[in-house]
């Protein structure tokens, strides 16, 4: 069942986290924001959710309507339906500029989409003009795929982080996390094993710190909120994960923490 996370006046923004379910595949979240006359579908999945995403999303937005397609990185659970999303809707893909010639091996070869369905992102992110306002596409590149975004909704003040932040759970209801403390134990798993080091998790921490937060919103498991949220990056700036952790070929252990860097200034599409 969908999940309003924020509506205010002509801006809503919604989460789609149960059309995974048992041993179809791994549990995904996918989100649509919508401001006016202006949509954007995130992270949208693999052709397993095509046929219940379209249908949950028509109670929103048409499908000729929907302007965008945020692909935070490459992974089939992100943007595998690529090719029914360019048949059935209008909207540009955005994805990182590593991505572009990667994403089309999803669709058949008789099918004409050409370079005006894809915004391409440079490396230091962009700002894609959504009517009066924009959404900030962010890097997270190396925490999880070298090629890695998230986006900040200035208005709702949500951070949609893709895999950064995501847990591992079951039946849990789909609402925000407060207590960190509990909720690690789902999450640490994950990030030691996909988060490529503690370098980019610095980096990707000291970026988003700057922002004005209300929810951090990852493609899997559960939403964090409240005291979760500074309490999430205090871990993040601490972790050892990745390349950190090994020490010789199938074996992982504690190496070093390395300094953080800044991030550049975004550039803006639209």
């Amino acid at each position: 069942m969908p999940t309003e996370l924020f509506h205010q006046g002509t801006h809503r923004v919604v989460a789609f986290n149960d059309l995974v379910r048992g041993d179809d595949g791994v549990q995904a979240n996918q989100f649509l924001i919508q401001h006016g006359d202006q949509s954007m579908l995130l992270d949208p999945g693999g052709a397993l959710l095509y046929t219940p995403l379209s249908l949950a999303l028509s109670r929103y937005v048409q499908l000729k309507q929907l302007n965008y397609i945020f692909a935070s990185h490459q992974d089939p659970d992100v943007i595998g339906s690529a090719d029914r999303w360019l048949t059935y809707t209008p909207a540009k893909i955005i994805c990182s500029k590593l991505w572009g010639r990667f994403v089309p091996h999803s669709v058949p070869h008789y099918m004409e989409t050409g370079a005006d369905r894809y915004l391409l992102l440079p490396d230091e992110g962009a700002e894609i003009v959504f009517g009066d306002t924009t959404l900030k596409c962010l890097p997270a590149h190396f925490l999880h795929s070298v090629g890695n975004f998230c986006v900040y909704d200035p208005i709702s003040k949500i951070l949609f982080s893709g895999d950064v932040g995501s847990s591992m759970v079951t039946d849990e209801p789909y609402a925000p996390v407060t207590d960190f403390r509990s909720h690690v134990r789902t999450m640490e798993g994950f990030h030691r094993r996909y988060m490529a080091s503690n370098r980019a998790c610095r980096i990707w921490t000291q970026m988003v710190r700057q922002l004005d937060i209300q929810l951090v919103v990852p493609q899997h498991g559960l939403p964090m909120a409240g005291d979760a949220i500074p309490a999430f990056f205090d871990w993040m700036e601490e972790l050892r994960c990745g390349v950190d952790l090994m020490t010789g070929p199938g074996r992982f252990g504690p190496v070093a923490v390395v300094p953080q860097e800044s991030a550049t200034r975004p550039l803006r599409f639209g």
